[in-house]
């Protein structure tokens, strides 16, 4: 007869705080020897992907963050897999390109081995079990769209492997503000102008709503016969023009004190040696 095993039930409810308490001295031994925890990574991106009748729509902001720190006001977030399949990522930028690059190839060769155009699931299922495998330490968060003989499909995959397949999806820091014009706006079997509007107007939302999203909006357009990458779709932040001049005369501000210090230095002579080596 299997032994059965029964959790005990706690003695008394409430919040437990034995895990911060282990963590606290787990964290003061770490850093008694010297030794520095690693720091959470804030990224920001807003992407997001929708099916419409005849295909599938991604759109993507085009700011990259290092930090406080806009490192990149134009950057490429809709990736190539296939003639027939896009992906956009979110996350850390370099994890999402090498990811994408490496599906992309292994893609190209089941391509060329069966002689027809890959499947949406296919490259879903090579992604998940490639991120699954690294258990979450590649931060790519992605939406994967296409069209193949079973029609348009749409995915969205998390770093950590897992998938959901839906009639749009939204990704990033930036999400909440564009899952709520979806949830809003959203219609099935809408027609492919109007589904570029709502794509637009979500990226949209999540660039004036999330500082770590900006710049300018990026679409895919995916079809049976073809695909539009519209780069830059639209530019959501036009750069002003500055309402007068900042250039100040000088002596404008007035000098306090000034103190001259005189450094004693003493010339030294170099010389070259050859080293002998015979």
């Amino acid at each position: 007869m299997a032994a059965v095993s029964v959790c005990e039930l706690p003695a008394a409810g409430g919040f437990g705080f034995d895990n911060c308490r282990r963590n606290a001295l787990l964290e003061a031994e770490f850093t008694e020897k010297g030794h520095q925890l690693p720091a959470a990574r804030k990224t920001g991106t807003t992407i997001v992907g929708l099916v419409f009748k005849d295909g599938i729509v991604l759109g993507a902001d085009t700011r990259a963050t290092e930090g406080m720190i806009v490192a990149d006001k134009n950057c490429s977030k809709i990736h190539f897999i296939s003639p027939n399949i896009y992906c956009c990522g979110a996350g850390t930028a370099a994890d999402t390109e090498m990811t994408t690059q490496i599906i992309s190839s292994n893609l190209e060769l089941h391509s060329l081995s069966t002689g027809r155009l890959p499947r949406v699931a296919t490259a879903n299922r090579m992604l998940k079990q490639m991120l699954f495998r690294y258990q979450g330490y590649i931060g790519a968060a992605l939406v994967l769209g296409g069209v193949d003989c079973n029609g348009p499909h749409l995915y969205s995959i998390y770093p950590h492997g897992s998938t959901d397949k839906l009639p749009y999806v939204t990704m990033g820091s930036g999400s909440l503000a564009a899952m709520a014009v979806f949830e809003d706006r959203f219609k099935p079997d809408m027609e492919e102008e109007e589904a570029k509007q709502l794509v637009r107007d979500a990226i949209a939302s999540g660039i004036f709503n999330d500082l770590g999203s900006g710049s300018n909006i990026d679409l895919c357009v995916i079809t049976k016969n073809k695909v539009d990458y519209l780069r830059p779709y639209d530019v959501a932040n036009k750069k002003g023009v500055r309402s007068g001049k900042y250039k100040y005369k000088k002596g404008t501000t007035g000098v306090l004190t000034e103190t001259v210090t005189k450094w004693a230095l003493d010339v030294m002579e170099e010389t070259v040696q050859t080293m002998d080596i015979s």
